[in-house]
């Protein structure tokens, strides 16, 4: 029994040390992994500021300000509504207004909702700006406004404030760092053939 019990003691043993050393490995790894995870943060950021300089006119890669509003989108509607004689200023005077609204913290039109086993933040659309919005101005400003709504949320809900992301506009959705540097040899590459 005694023999039984010390080779038992014994593998215990060796098991603890094994485990010991898979811990300091994965730590080892955790540590590399949030490493490289900054890095490729820096890069992003820096690839985004580089752009940042860069016109983003027909550009497939670019910058895009996350919940920022553009007074492009409240033209069309303005123009129907007040005339085109109006409709500039009034675009840009709506533009303005709702941005600031969109930056405000006290005005959270948010509920959250469970879906397949997950919170998730949904804009409640009986709120009663919004609902004042539709109504003012119609379906597509109350979407463009709510679709800003939810960016700013995603991006910066704390700040409130629009915050410059990598984009694919090809495909209207959030750039790779990877399409962002090849986007970026491209143009160079094209710049370098001109000279």
């Amino acid at each position: 029994m005694k023999k039984k019990i010390d080779e038992m003691t014994e593998q215990l043993r060796e098991k603890v040390e094994e485990m010991e050393g898979l811990e300091d490995r994965n730590q080892t790894l955790i540590v590399k992994e949030r490493h490289s995870n900054d890095e490729l943060q820096h890069a992003r950021k820096e690839l985004i500021n580089g752009l940042k300089d860069m016109g983003t006119l027909r550009a497939t890669i670019g910058i895009k300000m996350m919940g920022e509003l553009d007074v492009k989108q409240f033209l069309p509607t303005c123009n129907q509504k007040f005339g085109k004689d109006e409709a500039e200023s009034m675009s840009a005077l709506y533009c303005s207004h709702w941005q600031e609204e969109l930056r405000k913290p006290s005005w959270h039109p948010f509920k959250i909702i469970m879906t397949e086993g997950k919170y998730k933040e949904i804009i409640q659309e009986d709120d009663e700006k919004l609902q004042a919005l539709k109504e003012d101005l119609g379906e597509e400003i109350f979407e463009v406004v709510t679709a800003a709504l939810l960016e700013m949320n995603e991006y910066n809900p704390s700040g409130r404030y629009p915050v410059p992301e990598l984009w694919n506009f090809q495909e209207d959705k959030k750039a790779t760092l990877q399409e962002g540097i090849r986007y970026i040899l491209k143009q160079w590459k094209a710049h370098k053939r001109k000279r």
